[in-house]
């Protein structure tokens, strides 16, 4: 298993029920929880807006400018299923942005895809609409199907970040890991990583390719943390990176 498609498959196939994606904001009191099978479906709605209402392609670049939430794996899968590059830099082909940055994106709509998220509860639209010529996530990707194969797929070799490939997030001898080495297979990670940005990508391809779970905690209450470890059944936790 050498690239993100191949990793989700065999997830899918293993156990489609399990938690896979469980995440928590302390500063509104919100929990989604997404397993292996809900978070592909969101994954291939995701994948389908890029591709056809963004016109997005293999080796392209995508910018997901998100907070640490759920919906960041979920374009994060969407891109590397397609092939599309993860990168940091400020001149992306596309970019996913939530309310934070909204403004500094939309002006941008004309020369490229701004795709907004509005981080509210269920993945709604924005309650008083997005600039013209950005798409509102919550509107638009109601109507993709829920299944999507890739016309072009990536392989191991393909760039999934500025830095590294397929083959080094999810192959076996992978280039990064959550907590060090301390999440085995199977375990659940407890984490207030943004797995969006490139310091915190393991967070999340960690868990996945161990055919683990993680738990992704934003506005992180230190006090309770210990006690969100135990109620999740959490087996490492890495808070360290942002």
């Amino acid at each position: 298993m050498t690239t993100f498609s191949t990793v989700l498959r065999d997830l899918l196939a293993r156990d489609a029920g399990r938690p896979l994606v469980t995440f928590y904001d302390d500063a509104t009191g919100e929990r989604v929880e997404l397993s292996a099978t809900t978070y592909a479906n969101w994954v291939s709605k995701a994948a389908g807006l890029l591709v056809e209402e963004c016109d997005l392609e293999r080796g392209q670049s995508l910018r997901i400018d998100l907070p640490t939430h759920w919906l960041g794996p979920v374009f994060l899968g969407a891109a590397w299923t397609i092939g599309l590059v993860v990168t940091a830099h400020d001149e992306p082909d596309a970019v996913v942005c939530g309310p934070g940055t909204l403004a500094e994106w939309a002006p941008r709509a004309s020369d490229l895809p701004v795709l907004a998220c509005s981080l509210l509860p269920l993945g709604v639209r924005f309650a008083d609409g997005v600039p013209s010529g950005v798409h509102d996530v919550g509107t638009e990707i109601w109507g993709q199907p829920d299944a999507f194969t890739a016309w072009d797929p990536p392989g191991p070799d393909d760039p999934a970040t500025d830095s590294l490939t397929q083959a080094d997030l999810f192959g076996p001898t992978r280039a990064t890991a959550a907590g060090g080495s301390l999440l085995t297979d199977g375990g659940r990670l407890l984490t207030t990583a943004n797995p969006a940005s490139p310091p915190g990508a393991a967070a999340f391809t960690e868990p996945l390719v161990r055919r683990g779970s993680v738990v992704l905690v934003a506005g992180a209450d230190p006090a309770r943390l210990d006690a969100l470890y135990a109620e999740e059944r959490a087996t490492a936790r890495e808070l360290t990176r942002s």
